[in-house]
């Protein structure tokens, strides 16, 4: 009978090793994985300008084979690449924090806005994933970390042509699908096209997701606020 071996690989670009610890999830010896993988593009790098990403394990047998991999397929990147990674690495839990703080801030103030029917942010009480997050982040309490990123679904009376409004009329927000830079982004999505069903837990409405960068948070505020208005009363819809 031939022994099949299965193995756990984690994404774990979100927490970027900072949110929590990816081969010791919760602290316990109890849930771990064996590979955790991270889009170097983002958080690591800062600046969005490097295309890179990387793959560890602390198992020294599975070590091995990455390394032959590697090596067989003939896989490499730039030294310059290597170097703008390197040079970002020491600052990256400062520009951690600052891009979390953020996010946070701007959550919070969706939170009271009318048009908006839901705020999804691990962060944020009440929110899908809260306990989880809780439990894997800030399992003793306190701040924890949670990344840059969170979405609004918005009133399901507002038409596409009014989000398409809202994102199109920021300023600040540039359009992108990515994160982890110093640029704020925004994207609005469409859950049904992308889900076979409509996810439980979540509002209906329109789909959209930020990522903050290093601007400051009245300015991004008063960026929303100013295309809100614009959105809410855009007539060529």
């Amino acid at each position: 009978m031939q022994t099949t071996l299965s193995h756990t690989a984690l994404d774990n670009t979100w927490g970027a090793g900072l949110a929590f610890k990816p081969f010791d999830l919760l602290g316990d010896g109890q849930l771990s994985v064996d590979f955790s993988v991270h889009a170097l593009t983002k958080y690591p790098s800062g600046g969005g300008d490097v295309l890179m990403g990387s793959v560890m394990t602390r198992d020294d047998t599975l070590g091995l084979k990455m390394k032959l991999t590697h090596m067989r397929l003939g896989l490499c990147v730039g030294a310059n690449d290597i170097e703008t990674i390197l040079r970002s690495l020491p600052t990256i839990a400062l520009r951690y924090e600052i891009q979390d703080k953020t996010a946070r801030a701007l959550a919070h103030w969706w939170q009271a806005q009318s048009v908006c029917v839901q705020v999804l942010h691990p962060a944020i009480s009440g929110s899908l994933g809260h306990d989880h997050w809780r439990a894997l982040c800030a399992p003793k309490g306190g701040w924890g970390h949670a990344a840059g990123l969170f979405s609004v679904m918005l009133d399901p009376r507002l038409t596409s042509n009014q989000v398409d409004a809202f994102c199109d009329q920021l300023e600040i927000f540039r359009i992108g699908y990515s994160w982890g830079g110093p640029i704020s982004l925004v994207v609005p999505y469409n859950v049904e096209s992308a889900r076979s069903a409509w996810p439980t837990g979540l509002q209906k409405g329109h789909l959209v997701r930020f990522s903050t960068g290093f601007e400051a948070v009245h300015d991004l505020i008063a960026d929303l606020s100013h295309s809100l208005h614009h959105c809410l009363n855009f007539e060529g819809c």
